[in-house]
């Protein structure tokens, strides 16, 4: 048997389908969003932007921002107990 692929798309069918009328590219200025440290930010990943996904787990998660990493992201999202760092760039960030 061959070994189930456990890539970044891995059980993502649904949850990163979008309706009918959102299909397509999304608006540019979404890329040109900007964060600064200390604010709360819900990841929603955007599946017409392959780049800059954070894992799948922390879809509709809610962090605050701690740092700047390149054009990306790092946020604090608890996660569990735990927080955990994700490192995601601004086209799958939205104001919380």
């Amino acid at each position: 048997m061959v070994k189930a692929s456990k890539g970044i798309m891995e059980k993502t069918r649904q949850k990163f389908r979008r309706s009918p009328r959102k299909r397509g590219l999304s608006p540019i200025t979404r890329a040109f969003r900007r964060f600064e440290i200390g604010d709360k930010a819900t990841i929603r990943i955007d599946s017409s932007f392959q780049k800059g996904w954070p894992h799948n787990r922390f879809h509709g998660l809610t962090g605050t921002v701690v740092a700047k990493q390149g054009r990306a992201y790092v946020l604090d999202v608890r996660f569990g107990g735990k927080i955990k760092k994700a490192i995601v760039t601004p086209e799958h960030l939205e104001r919380a």
